[in-house]
């Protein structure tokens, strides 16, 4: 039966039906009885065994929204007169493209990856093989040449890997929290800013050195070997998170995961190209952006918990949208420092929180059937974003020797494009998950300050 005010509009982000567990929808919907799939003990989790599973979902984020969030340098040798792709120099549509398949398959695999999680008791196996697929991808992406195999190893490899190790730790860790859930989300989830921090100058500084391919060689071999200790964590599976069912229809997923990601693989070019940084500075700037983004999680949870999880989120969202078109847009050396920051801040709000939102509107047995096609819709909103900025930006070459070089003012104007299309992008999104907070005030029967 359909539960009322879900045949209309997702809580959390835009639409959502719920269906009746005996339907399949495209393997979209599983027959998973929780107690069936449950882990043999219904006893309480440890307190210890809590605090180890969030320290594992943090690494976890470090390593994989940490590698997503600093590809826009890569997207910035690659398109440099310094690339070692053929025909990608210039070329941001094209290259975007290949970071956008492997962050979007990082979410949208979850269409695969939870009913995979629902049917098998050893979800270790499903993180350790993923942790494994996604290193090759990274190490062979090192020895290419042409595009087209970037977006088979650093795009498709990379993103079905990282999916597989990222949705088991992810889709579990809230099953475990009630009260303080929004926080240890946070505290989970901030691991992808600190990653960033950390990954953005560490990367540059082996590009540097070692060059790209030595660079992604270290790169995958890091990556594997510190996910078999964080896939080791998972030795069982909460009887709530075992599994469920849904159909989900998400308009505002999809319009912030595509918005989101512009910033994260353009700022490194906007502050090379216009704003004359040097390319040291300019991954000094995408790890502050990350670090604020990683601390603005964790208070984004705290804070969460205590005046209202959808209240923050549609704080998150609008105010992402006011930074873009007052920050980037047009911005200068102060202005865009200020964008870096303050972005990051209300970025982080949106990531740390849709986890716990999806819990609380839906409960913990439905998390994981949610949760998976909302990460679809996002995946998909990740291909969208990223490409088509890149073709408002168009071709261009970098360095004054360039004939083909847009002339200062035709690229400032394509680039405030960008941020008009992006703005336009969070500020849309905005509206819709508002839109979700009174419906859901008005199933519930009433407005309530705090939800």
């Amino acid at each position: 039966m359909d539960r009322p005010g879900q045949d209309i509009l997702l809580r959390t982000l835009s639409q959502v039906h719920s269906v009746n567990p005996a339907e399949d929808d495209a393997g979209i919907n599983g027959n998973i009885n929780g107690a069936d799939r449950a882990d043999d003990s219904t006893s309480e989790p440890s307190q210890a065994y809590k605090c180890l599973l969030v320290l594992a979902g943090f690494m976890m984020t470090f390593h994989v929204i940490g590698i997503n969030s600093i590809y826009g340098l890569f997207q910035e040798f690659y398109t440099s007169p310094e690339t070692n792709i053929h025909g990608a120099e210039g070329q941001d549509a094209l290259v975007s493209l290949v970071g956008t398949i492997g962050s979007g398959l990082t979410w949208s695999g979850s269409i695969f990856v939870n009913p995979m999680i629902g049917k098998t008791d050893n979800v270790k196996l499903i993180s350790l093989s993923g942790a494994f697929i996604m290193s090759v991808g990274i190490f062979l992406a090192s020895f290419c040449t042409q595009l087209w195999q970037l977006y088979l190893t650093q795009g498709l490899l990379y993103g079905i890997g990282s999916s597989m190790y990222y949705f088991p730790l992810m889709s579990l860790t809230p099953a475990y929290f009630d009260r303080n859930r929004g926080a240890a989300m946070g505290i989970v989830l901030a691991g992808a800013g600190v990653g960033g921090l950390v990954l953005s100058p560490v990367f540059h500084a082996l590009l540097a050195r070692l060059g790209i391919r030595w660079a992604l060689r270290v790169l995958g071999l890091w990556n594997l070997v510190l996910s078999i200790p964080i896939s080791s964590v998972l030795t069982k599976k909460h009887g709530a998170a075992a599994g469920a069912t849904g159909r989900t229809r998400s308009v505002g997923a999809f319009l912030f995961a595509a918005g989101n990601t512009v910033p994260v693989y353009f700022l490194t070019t906007y502050s090379i190209s216009i704003l004359s940084y040097s390319s040291s500075t300019g991954s000094l700037l995408l790890a502050v952006n990350t670090a604020v983004n990683s601390v603005a999680r964790i208070a984004m949870g705290i804070l969460a918990d205590r005046v209202g999880r959808q209240n923050t989120m549609v704080l998150s969202v609008f105010f992402s949208a006011v930074t873009v078109f007052a920050l980037w847009y047009d911005s200068d050396r102060g202005r865009f420092i200020a964008f870096t920051v303050l972005y990051g801040i209300w970025a982080g709000g949106y990531n740390a929180l849709l986890p716990t939102t999806i819990t609380e509107v839906y409960g913990v047995q439905n998390y994981s059937s949610v949760n998976g096609f909302i990460y679809f819709i996002r995946g998909l909103g990740a291909l969208f974003g990223a490409p088509i900025a890149g073709v408002i930006l168009g071709s261009h070459q970098r360095g004054a020797g360039s004939s083909k070089m847009f002339t200062m003012d035709a690229l400032r104007t394509r680039y405030n494009d960008v941020a008009v299309y992006d703005g336009a992008l969070l500020l849309a999104s905005g509206f819709c998950v508002a839109y979700v907070r009174w419906l859901d005030a008005r199933d519930k029967g009433g407005w309530s300050w705090r939800a």
